[in-house]
């Protein structure tokens, strides 16, 4: 097999499958991931809603030029439902006035809005809570299993092959190729690497024998709540303005709520801790009149973040052909269709086009 492919993409979850899918047909990808199914940590985890401005510039912009994908998406995506509306609403009870004057002055499409639309927009605000509101209108929720899946198979369908059960327990340079020897007996070789491991990138460059950059998994919680006899489907996601708790409709009748917790911890299959599960719902409750009778299911997953919270996509200088495509936080799904581009682009030696702006601030190298 070593000799059959062109890239060998460590990690299968969103970022990985869609890179390898951008790659294109000239470009067999080799995709290596430990657990059982593709995306089971951190995609499969995803709160799945579209914000623009949500994360530092880079994010941004890569946000941005992902948008025409989901509203215009191939017509073999999967689903008709690829990106739905969803407003956000952004409360600012006292004392975080500053952080939603950030979110107007700095965002795209966040204008402020009266107290009385929020509560229109969201009947169970208690009064009091807000002293001020701002609303961004360009919001969606994605079907990320739907996109995940449509790149799996535009990576298939290029020649790629997907090796499930394959942790990557030896890494080497040899002879112009990456040599990649997995826990399930598997040697392959190929002369690009590309580290899209998420939680465990740094794990990944300290196998192959390269220094770490020194990212962060961070534990975020979330749980399902009942919010009747609210009737909910038709909410915008509501937020506070400090961004230390949110509520989304799920499934149409359903709140999932978080306390947008951020607890540094070493990669591993994350569970949610009660505490925060209890500390989110303590927190929408103070905004929102909405009655906790149980908390019908609860998770968690690790949002990894670079040293400096942006994103880390670029070649290693102290190691040809490894490619770093990592720190992507919380921001991965909604990033996808351009930040695969992009780094399909950089890996090829391609025009990037209005992405290659933010290559400069995402050069992994800056670690350095």
């Amino acid at each position: 097999m070593s000799d059959k492919f062109d890239v060998i993409i460590v990690g299968a979850g969103m970022v990985g499958a869609s890179v390898a899918a951008a790659l294109g047909s000239q470009w067999r990808a080799a995709i290596v991931e430990t657990e059982a199914q593709a995306g089971y940590h951190t995609t499969g985890r995803s709160a799945a809603i579209w914000v623009r401005n949500y994360g530092p510039q880079d994010v941004r912009v890569l946000t941005g030029l992902s948008a025409d994908f989901y509203h215009n998406p191939p017509a073999d995506i999967g689903t008709d439902h690829l990106a739905v509306g969803r407003e956000i609403l952004y409360l600012a009870p006292a004392g975080q006035e500053q952080n939603l004057d950030g979110l107007i002055g700095q965002g795209l499409g966040v204008e402020e809005i009266s107290l009385a639309r929020a509560k229109g927009l969201c009947p169970a605000i208690r009064d009091g809570y807000a002293v001020r509101a701002a609303l961004e209108t360009d919001g969606f929720d994605m079907d990320v299993a739907a996109l995940h899946q449509y790149y799996l198979r535009r990576a298939k369908a290029a020649g790629g092959q997907l090796m499930l059960r394959n942790r990557a327990d030896r890494i080497e340079r040899r002879d112009g190729l990456w040599h990649v020897h997995t826990a399930g007996g598997l040697e392959i070789a190929a002369p690009i690497l590309v580290n899209a491991a998420g939680a465990w990138g740094d794990e990944v460059a300290e196998i192959a024998g390269l220094r770490p950059l020194g990212l962060v998994p961070c534990r975020r919680t979330a749980a399902i709540i009942d919010p009747a006899p609210w009737q909910v489907e038709h909410w915008p996601m509501v937020q506070s303005a400090g961004h230390d708790w949110y509520v989304r409709t799920e499934a149409r009748t359903r709140l999932m709520v978080t306390p947008c917790d951020e607890t540094p911890m070493p990669p591993h299959d994350v569970h949610p801790d009660d505490l925060d599960v209890a500390i989110g719902i303590d927190r929408m409750q103070q905004a929102l009149d909405i009655e906790v009778r149980r908390v019908e299911h609860s998770w968690a997953g690790l949002r990894t973040f670079s040293p400096d919270r942006s994103l880390a996509f670029g070649f290693d200088r102290d190691a040809e052909g490894f490619f770093w495509c990592v720190g992507q936080g919380g921001y991965g799904i909604q990033t996808a269709p351009a930040a695969s581009a992009l780094v399909a682009a950089m890996i090829k030696g391609e025009d990037p086009g209005e992405a290659g702006a933010v290559i400069a601030a995402i050069d992994p190298m800056r670690f350095r």
